[in-house]
């Protein structure tokens, strides 16, 4: 597709469109179903620890189970024939894994498309695989896209990422981190140039990346990010031992990255699997 037609076809008249993650006008009012169609990740996180039958817990990466693309589409039809039906306005695919590498993300989101044109599509990645992928996102219709871009510092981002898998080998260490950092800065420029609405999530994680962070603010900004999300770190994995920011760190953060670019503040750290109004 002609990035013309992208651009008119996804104007940034989408943000107020009742996304209750990229708009506050959203909120409270729109709600958003997540379909946990894609259970394999190309990189390991040093925070993440992917449950399965945790009902309880609210937290990404989290899903009772994963669905093939047939159920998840038996799940939008239900949940729209549902008292709330009308009030779910968004299809999202967040896990448990990264969409990107799993092939069922795009059959569901093909299949939500055509039978229910009038929803706004979104993904979560870890940006990867996205500029290989946005040509095809694009021509599916998704229109919302969230980046989590924790640091632009190779040696910062060998703590937080473990191993990448990328072109059929295992990388390590700062040239892992690398890869990933210049693959997510590329696909957020594309998403952007392509007329896609993208948020970019930050997990805050103390003692690790909190130093840099205004300058990936300044960076993501550049490369047309329009919503910023900082995340409290959950100590969990092997960053189990870290203490997650206070209240007061994360407001101070967001503060100071309000003056680069609108500030997310009421993200609930949703499952893979999250329905319903915020």
């Amino acid at each position: 597709m002609h990035k013309e037609c992208m651009r008119k076809n996804m104007s940034s008249s989408h943000l107020n469109l009742g996304h209750p993650c990229f708009s506050t006008k959203g909120h409270g009012k729109t709600g958003r179903i997540h379909l946990a169609v894609a259970p394999e990740c190309n990189i390991s996180c040093n925070y993440c620890v992917r449950k399965f039958d945790c009902a309880n817990e609210s937290r990404p990466g989290v899903t009772s189970r994963v669905q093939s693309p047939e159920e998840a589409l038996q799940t939008v039809k239900k949940a729209k024939a549902s008292d709330i039906g009308s009030k779910l306005t968004v299809v999202g695919i967040a896990g448990p894994g990264e969409p990107l590498a799993n092939p069922a993300t795009f059959e569901t989101l093909r299949g939500v498309k055509r039978d229910f044109p009038e929803m706004i599509l979104c993904l979560s990645s870890n940006g990867l695989l996205l500029p290989e992928k946005i040509e095809e996102l694009v021509e599916i219709g998704v229109s919302h896209v969230t980046v989590t871009i924790n640091t632009l510092d190779e040696k910062i981002g060998a703590k937080i990422y473990s191993y990448i898998r990328w072109k059929g080998k295992v990388l390590l260490g700062p040239d892992a981190a690398r890869v990933l950092i210049d693959n997510q800065l590329a696909g957020l420029a594309l998403a952007s140039k392509a007329g896609m609405i993208v948020k970019v999530n930050t997990v805050l994680i103390p003692g690790v990346n909190v130093q840099l962070l205004y300058s990936l603010g300044v960076e993501i900004k550049k490369r047309g990010a329009h919503l910023h999300n900082i995340m409290p770190l959950i100590p969990q994995g092997r960053l189990a031992h870290i203490i997650a920011p206070t209240k007061e760190h994360l407001s101070s953060s967001r503060g100071s990255l309000g003056s680069l670019l609108p500030q997310m503040t009421h993200c609930q750290l949703c499952r893979a699997d999250a329905m319903g109004v915020l």
